[in-house]
């Protein structure tokens, strides 16, 4: 019997993961968009990978757990690589808040449940989520820890302290890596280890829709004036997750990478730094 690997969001980070590390493996690949989702599971198979298309929506716990049984049906749940998300420019703050936050919460509270021994959980947030100004210790502990049912209801998360969606997104963002720091915790009783990938700009048709959308030139100042000087691919992100996921990063759990090609360190101490 094969090991199970969850991937949702078939976008270009989630296949080139796993493209990477998929091979041998049963996956059950989770898409609200099933046209586009059973399209890159035929890309998969007729490449010689093993994926089940399933129909699956990240704001809906009902539908996290409906794609965890059908996973449930090939043997154990091994690994989850989470690349399901929107976008500032694509969805309201609503959204944002309800996908990217407490879809993603409950996605990795969910899987944390049924994770097996010696598996491993990789979940895609962004560099984003590391350009706000610090949260306090409260705010840190309750996005990390608030039951998730409960986490749409705090406070810094109601409207009116959400300026904008790029906001709701950084909070989301925020929120995800704080949740993999908590939940992994959870993961270790099992005997599984769970870490966050925080990308900068990735080459993706999302990041396209970016850089077409209202903040693109924001977008394109960023990767040209970063260290690295450019955008990143998909596949880089995937060398990460290949570590992460692999027995080199045994001792990795709780963790964020993150990989901008410096943006990060160019907007708190280079040439990216806002005006003040």
């Amino acid at each position: 019997m094969k090991d199970v690997m969850i991937v949702t969001g078939a976008g270009q980070i989630s296949m080139a993961i796993a493209r990477r590390i998929g091979f041998g493996k049963k996956m059950i690949l989770g898409d609200k968009n099933m046209k586009n989702c059973h399209t890159i599971a035929e890309i998969m198979n007729n490449a010689g990978f093993d994926a089940e298309p399933f129909e699956m929506d990240l704001s809906s716990r009902k539908s996290i757990l409906a794609m965890i049984a059908k996973a449930k049906e090939f043997g154990e749940i091994k690994y989850l690589v989470n690349g399901a998300g929107v976008s500032p420019s694509q969805a309201t703050v609503e959204t944002i808040l309800k996908v990217d936050l407490y879809g993603t919460a409950v996605l990795l509270e969910e899987v944390g449940k049924v994770i097996a021994e010696g598996g491993c959980g990789v979940t895609i947030s962004s560099q984003s989520g590391w350009r706000m100004p610090a949260l306090t210790a409260e705010q840190d502990e309750q996005l990390a820890t608030t039951p998730t049912e409960e986490l749409l209801s705090l406070e810094m998360l109601q409207p009116e302290n959400i300026r904008d969606s790029l906001h709701a997104y950084q909070m989301a963002k925020r929120c995800n890596e704080k949740r993999v720091m908590a939940e992994c915790v959870k993961w270790g009783k099992r005997g599984a280890r769970l870490n966050d990938i925080a990308p900068g700009i990735i080459v993706t048709p999302l990041a396209i829709d970016e850089f077409n959308g209202i903040r693109g030139d924001f977008y394109k100042n960023m990767f040209a004036k970063c260290p690295a000087g450019r955008p990143g691919t998909a596949d880089e992100v995937a060398n990460v997750a290949e570590l992460l996921m692999n027995p080199a990063g045994a001792f990795i759990t709780g963790s964020t990478i993150l990989i901008d090609g410096g943006a990060t360190a160019s907007y708190f101490y280079g040439d990216l730094q806002p005006e003040k």
